[in-house]
């Protein structure tokens, strides 16, 4: 799956990311709306991560769904 997937079909993935991330809000994945940057960030934001961690999360997370 690709990014392209993700953002086209957020509001299905919209669950799956936030029970990966659950300190992520509905709020938050409202403001993301599919954007992997808007996701990096708001990631890095609640959990104090670097943005290399946070996109390696990312591909992995997105390697498993």
């Amino acid at each position: 799956m690709n990014w392209n997937q993700i953002e086209g079909n957020w509001t299905q993935f919209k669950g799956r990311v936030q029970s990966q991330w659950g300190k992520l809000t509905d709020d938050d994945l409202d403001v993301i709306e599919g954007d992997r940057k808007q996701l990096t960030g708001k990631l890095q934001e609640r959990y104090g991560k670097a943005e290399e961690e946070v996109d390696r999360e990312i591909d992995d997370w997105l390697r498993r769904n």
